[in-house]
């Protein structure tokens, strides 16, 4: 998925700023700081569970984690009834992307045990000297999703030939001399076995997604002219035949499509239209399309949720995960008749990482595995029934948690109902008078759910500090159907910052939490938004603004994936200029006394650095507290152990600075 793209990252202007300081020393010192940061690196997290068709072995991927660091690499496990937990792995390497074929009988997935940094497709299976995995594929370049055709007889890939790295616009953008723009490598749909590869769509399209006919003779794509990373967002619905390779045009989308899903009589396509700002992360209503093209249908209009993935259970009959208020749920829906029944409903997310990779279901729509965890359970493997689940493994029973109680909070704002939930301090007295941080999440198409905190930029360790933290949920966010997503068009910073401070208006009314020591922070949408509200309003004292965004105008020329904001904007820049100035923190960076810290990473793409400096060098100029730390080598999702603590170590030290104490 990753292709040369135009990148303008005013290296000349960054390179003082690039080397990485040590974290601060008193903050190093700190006992407190150091013993929860270094918990939540010992975490043994699960990248993704799959459950085999038949409902009777489940695999699962689990990051290896080595003296609290990240190492990078992963094991696959397979636990087969009573047995215990096999590991298929075999020496270091980097696993992903499970999928079990339809008999069950085969586990497909990427590893590169073989060349470190090159991707291959492995399957796991019988063989006349007992299961062993068995290396299929050969290729150079980046690969991902294998899916088995019905009859399990053939396995499709994702290729992208020759391309230097993958993983997206998440990851760090490759650095980029000379001629800018004019090599693309385009993810192609390409059949796989121990002969080769056949790829089958055409080399000037990029496939995002896909799903085999029920005969296998026939592909459903989304997809778009490339570079990959940018076009998503216009991307269209397509069928191909294997045999003919002739690409057929079936819907053009008002606003993003995913997870095109044929059902079981060949007769249909679903999949899930809406407002959505990143690849992968999905939310929105359910439609179907006759597979021959014709209209689509929205199936589920007007419902208060966000519909994040779609299997078939029958022709006429789905299995839905959706976001639901703060939590998830999974429900079944009735094509006909757009009935639904909820299965299962929890405040914990079984979204993590995008297009649900922590839950999974049988054949038999029922027995399912699911990666579950919330801020009082830490991660763990769990199977059976949808909602009646029990625990599988135990890998994480060691942590308890460090912070204090959630709560669940609503309120109104400007005829919306909002949600957010708030984590309470640790050995909380209700006597006292605590800070608080407003932890903004990014997207904006995304949404806060109970979780355990990893370390990544996680505010739930100001809890077990003292603090209060409240995670909002306001417009623009999943959970509460389309139209609450879409509010904020045209409209960004506004609306959704007066849903954030009617929330942090209602937490003042319910607990003892001091007006005078507030903070605010979010990562991405959330950095954003942390630039945004600190040039609106002074009610904050402190504020960190991790991969934000200072001016939409300057910004639309210098990330690698423009396409997203179109949708949100309703023109480009070119077109529209004055829209974008309008919700830009740089239009009124006058306004800003708060001291604000800004960390970026020095190849992101999705928030370039140069956004980062430029509004650390208007608050610089006018003499406002601030500080800018750009991270080597890191994209806009940190990779580095080292970077990830950094980060978290800085942000803390700057609210312990000014949120401790009382300030005038």
């Amino acid at each position: 998925m990753t292709k040369t793209r135009m990148k303008l990252l005013f290296a000349s202007l960054l390179t003082p700023l690039l080397c990485l300081a040590q974290p601060p020393s008193d903050t190093k010192s700190d006992p407190r700081i150091a013993s929860i940061l270094g918990e939540l690196a010992s975490v043994r997290p699960f990248d993704q569970v799959a459950i085999s068709p038949d409902g009777k072995r489940v695999a699962w991927i689990e990051e290896i984690i080595e003296n609290r660091k990240d190492t990078g690499n992963s094991a696959i496990f397979i636990k087969n009834g009573a047995a215990s937990p096999l590991r298929i792995s075999g020496k270091p390497a980097s696993e992903r992307s499970l999928a079990w074929s339809p008999d069950s009988r085969i586990l497909a997935f990427l590893s590169d045990r073989d060349k470190k940094g090159q991707m291959q497709v492995y399957t796991y299976g019988e063989s006349a000297s007992g299961p062993r995995a068995r290396k299929l594929t050969n290729l150079t370049g980046y690969l991902t999703d294998p899916r088995f055709s019905p009859d399990s007889s053939q396995l499709a890939v994702l290729f992208a030939e020759n391309a230097p790295s993958g993983g997206g616009p998440l990851e760090a953008e490759p650095t980029e001399t000379g001629v800018i723009g004019g090599e693309i490598h385009n993810q192609r749909l390409t059949v796989v076995d121990v002969e080769g590869a056949d790829p089958i769509t055409p080399a000037d399209l990029n496939i995002y997604e896909y799903d085999w006919s029920p005969d296998g003779s026939t592909f459903v794509v989304s997809a778009a002219p490339g570079p990959g990373d940018n076009n998503w967002w216009v991307a269209q619905l397509y069928t191909i035949s294997q045999s003919a390779r002739k690409m057929t045009a079936i819907f053009k989308p008002e606003t993003q499509i995913a997870m095109p899903r044929w059902s079981p009589d060949g007769s249909t396509i679903g999949f899930i239209q809406g407002l959505m700002s990143d690849e992968g992360f999905t939310g929105g209503d359910v439609f179907t399309i006759p597979s021959a093209g014709g209209s689509a249908v929205n199936r589920t209009p007007n419902r208060t949720s966000s519909v994040s993935s779609v299997s078939w259970l029958s022709p006429g009959k789905m299995l839905l995960t959706e976001v639901a208020g703060g939590g998830s749920a999974i429900a079944t829906l009735e094509i006909a008749t757009g009935q639904t029944e909820r299965l299962w409903q929890g405040d914990e997310s079984i979204h993590s990482g995008g297009n649900f990779p922590n839950f999974s279901v049988a054949h038999d729509g029922k027995t399912s595995a699911a990666i579950r965890s919330d801020w009082q359970h830490p991660p763990e493997i769990w199977t059976g029934p949808i909602g009646d689940w029990k625990q599988l493994t135990h890998n994480n029973a060691a942590l308890k948690p460090r912070w204090g109680e959630v709560k669940s909070v609503s309120w109104s704002s400007d005829g919306f109902s909002a949600q957010g939930w708030l984590l309470y301090p640790r050995d909380y007295d209700a006597s006292k008078r605590y800070p608080m941080v407003v932890s903004i999440h990014g997207g904006p198409a995304g949404f806060n759910a109970q979780h355990w905190p990893g370390d990544r930029f996680d505010m739930s360790v100001l809890s077990a500090l003292g603090y209060f933290v409240f995670f909002p949920n306001p417009r623009g966010s999943y959970g509460q159907g389309e139209q609450f997503t879409r509010a904020n068009v045209k409209d960004f910073g506004y609306g959704d910052l007066r849903d954030i401070l009617a929330g942090v208006d209602a937490v003042l009314k319910t607990v003892p939490v001091d007006s005078n020591r507030l903070g605010v922070t979010g990562w991405s949408y959330g950095g954003y938004m942390t630039m945004w509200t600190v040039t609106q309003t002074n009610r904050f004292k402190a504020a960190v603004a991790g991969a934000g965004i200072a001016n939409y105008q300057s910004y639309y020329g210098q990330n690698s994936i423009d396409q997203w904001m179109i949708p949100y904007f309703g023109a480009s820049v070119y077109d529209d200029p004055a829209v974008y100035a309008k919700s830009s923190p740089i239009t009124f960076i006058k306004n800003v006394k708060t001291p604000t810290l800004i960390v970026v990473g020095e190849r992101d793409g999705e928030c370039p650095a140069p956004q980062s400096y430029e509004f650390w060098h208007a608050l610089k100029a006018q003499g406002t507290t601030t500080e800018l730390v750009v991270y080597p080598g890191e994209g806009h999702m940190f990779r580095a152990s080292d970077h990830k603590r950094d980060v978290m170590e800085r942000t803390v030290k700057w609210f312990e600075q000014y949120l401790r104490r009382p300030i005038p």
